[in-house]
C-alpha cells in the first residue's frame, strides 16, 4: 500500500497562496531574527537590540506591559531555553512555538499551492488564539500583582 503524500490534492487559489507564503515567511523571519538576538538578563528589553525604544508603558508606570518580554521569550526559545522563555513572557513563548509550527507549514503550503498535511481547523485556531491571549493576560496580571 502506498503512503499518502503530505499534500492534499486541492489546488489553492493564488490569493490564498500569496497570503500563506507571506505570513509563513514572516513567521520564519521573526524566528530567525529572534535567534540572532541575545536575550536580556532582565527578562525584557531584548527588542532594543533592533534599535527600538524602551517600552513606554514601563517608563510611564514602572510596570511591564502585556507584551514586555515577548522578544526575550522568542530569543530564549530559539536557543532551547524554554524555562527562561516562559519566565520572560509565557504568552510570547507560546506564540513563538506556534510560529515555529505554523510558519513553515504556511510557507510550504503557499509555495506548493496545496495544503501541506491538511487545511487549518477553525476550532483549533480559535482555541489556540484564545489560549495565547489568555496566558498572556494571566502572565501580565501575575506580574502586576507580584512586581
Amino acid at each position: 500500500m502506498n503512503a499518502p503524500l503530505p499534500f492534499t490534492a486541492e489546488k489553492l487559489p493564488w490569493y490564498l497562496r500569496t497570503v500563506l507564503a507571506i505570513a509563513g515567511a514572516g513567521a520564519v523571519l521573526l524566528l530567525v531574527t529572534a535567534a540572532l538576538l541575545r536575550p536580556s538578563p532582565q527578562g525584557y528589553g531584548t527588542h532594543q537590540q533592533l534599535g527600538l525604544p524602551p517600552c513606554s508603558f514601563t517608563q510611564w508606570f514602572g510596570k511591564r506591559c502585556p507584551s514586555c518580554g515577548m522578544t526575550t521569550s522568542w530569543a530564549c526559545l530559539t536557543k532551547g531555553r524554554v524555562i527562561e522563555a516562559l519566565r520572560a513572557n509565557a504568552g510570547g513563548a507560546l506564540l513563538a512555538l506556534t510560529a515555529a509550527v505554523v510558519g513553515p507549514w504556511a510557507l510550504i503550503s503557499g509555495l506548493w499551492g496545496r495544503w501541506f498535511v491538511g487545511p487549518p481547523n477553525e476550532k483549533i485556531v480559535l482555541v489556540l488564539a484564545c489560549s495565547i491571549l489568555g496566558v498572556t493576560l494571566a502572565d501580565w496580571g501575575y506580574r502586576m500583582l507580584t512586581g
